[in-house]
């Protein structure tokens, strides 16, 4: 196994956790799985995330501090916010324009897509808004019956507990002030900051704040400030490099326990569960892979010119497969961190400010999937979005993306703000609810990918790329 390269190890992993999920799942063994594998897949998210807070914010104090000029460090944040926000739209749009193409939602049964209108209708009614088309069923004589049958099922949808965590959540996102996201990234404690994953916005403005005041003192005082954090970067560099090693066996017992847990006894229940939604996943998951495999190689292409498709790859994949094994880009930074640097060869002052920014905001599969789900939702529901509440979803989506935190399943709360934004139900979450682990392993890979991309970009453009002509493999 030494002589295989760590990605391989991973996806080998990978494969052999489904592969013993789904005979575990067939001989009864669930319950075990559960309780005896599963668990490592937990320890090993918990180690990368014990390490992502504090190198976050050591990272970041020494890539201000590397750059050491206070100009330069404005404009190369001003690029990297900006080439953040350009790969968010562009990854939007392309979801917007798959899911218009291909009409997911108007492939299902015409019978449920009916049901599903009145199911709106009634809500709307509750809710005293206005149906967005002015179609009202409920007073069609034909449909009357039906709509008294189904009066309870808008209630039905918000039974689920997940679902009605995710609204609370949702609602007190939205009942916040429009300053209040901007209140949120000031911290008042920073050690309370640190302990908390969720609040990785608080740190990198801390992280800023105090790279920028070591600048403005003098050299003698500061330089033993650096090379405290520079020595401390490092050891949280081998801690991440100690816990890889064991990378194969803790991705093995991830996916085991969430396939397991997707199938219990009965294999049949994934097959079930993707079944129904098979057409929304199959145009997530086309987006998605257009992202991965075809705009970001081509931005690469384009922007930085020396790095071919397979070096690309080559270089990331073992970030990659553990985004997708984690569904966590915060879990997935200190991998990222090490794959860039070392395969890709960016300046470490590049690396330790863009990336830790870009695990925060950046957010490009998050955003493409919102945009494709409730377009699909609102298909699905017999209603025609215009042109502008497009356009409002993918204004929503991207600035719902910047506060969305980087851990699992964090964008199903964003999705909510996004449907309520163009008036619809936000409890219709529970429709996808079934298929979104899935997805969002795919989509934190996405999201890891554009951090890389942007990342390259920018060390291009500040001419901080080391990657050798000789090195790359041409096409």
């Amino acid at each position: 196994m030494k002589k295989i390269a760590l990605h391989w190890q991973i996806i080998i992993g990978l494969i052999f956790g489904i592969i013993w999920a789904l005979l575990s799942s067939k001989l009864g063994w669930s319950q075990f799985t559960i309780d005896w594998i599963a668990p490592f897949g937990t320890i090993f998210i918990n180690l990368l995330k014990l390490i992502a807070v504090p190198l976050v914010l050591f990272s970041i104090i020494n890539g201000v501090t590397g750059i050491g000029d206070p100009g330069s460090l404005g404009r190369m944040g001003a690029k990297t916010l900006i080439a953040y926000l350009f790969t968010t739209i562009l990854a939007v749009g392309l979801g917007l324009l798959l899911v218009n193409v291909i009409k997911p939602g108007e492939l299902i049964d015409q019978q449920s897509r009916i049901d599903n209108r009145i199911s709106y209708e009634l809500w709307a009614e509750s809710e005293n808004l206005q149906i967005k088309d002015g179609i009202n069923y409920l007073h069609d004589p034909e449909f009357k019956e039906r709509a008294l049958e189904i009066t309870n099922l808008s209630k039905a949808e918000l039974s689920s507990v997940d679902v009605d965590e995710k609204m609370l959540e949702a609602e007190n996102a939205k009942s916040s002030g429009p300053l209040k996201p901007l209140v949120d990234i000031i911290p008042d404690n920073i050690f309370k900051s640190l302990a908390d994953n969720g609040l990785m916005l608080q740190v990198i403005f801390f992280a800023l704040f105090f790279g920028i005041a070591l600048l403005f003192i003098p050299n003698e005082k500061s330089e033993p400030v650096t090379k405290f954090v520079d020595g401390v970067m490092e050891v949280f560099l081998k801690m991440v490099e100690l816990i890889m090693r064991a990378a194969p066996f803790f991705v093995f017992a991830l996916l085991a326990g969430v396939v397991s847990r997707m199938a219990g006894d009965d294999v049949n229940k994934v097959l079930e569960i993707f079944k129904g939604l098979s057409w929304y996943s199959l145009t997530v998951a086309i987006a998605l892979f257009l992202m991965i495999l075809v705009v970001y190689p081509l931005l690469m292409r384009l922007f930085v010119r020396i790095i071919s498709y397979s070096a690309f790859f080559k270089a990331i994949g073992p970030a990659q497969t553990l985004g997708f094994s984690t569904s966590s880009s915060a879990a997935t930074l200190p991998v990222t961190l090490e794959c860039v640097e070392e395969n890709l060869k960016v300046d470490k002052k590049i690396t330790s400010f863009v990336l830790p920014i870009g695990a925060t905001v950046n957010m490009d599969g998050t955003c493409l999937y919102q945009a494709v789900a409730v377009v699909f939702l609102a298909q699905l529901h017999m209603i025609d979005l215009t042109l502008g509440q497009q356009l409002t979803i993918v204004l929503t989506a991207t600035l719902a993306s910047i506060g969305s935190a980087a851990v699992p399943s964090a964008g199903l709360v964003m999705l909510i703000i996004v449907l309520q934004s163009v008036g619809l139900n936000p409890a219709w979450i529970a429709i996808i609810l079934p298929v979104d682990r899935i997805l969002d392993m795919i989509r934190t890979v996405v999201n890891v990918t554009g951090d890389v991309t942007v990342c390259s970009i920018i060390a291009k453009d500040e001419d901080m790329l080391h990657y050798e002509k000789e090195e790359a493999v041409k096409p």
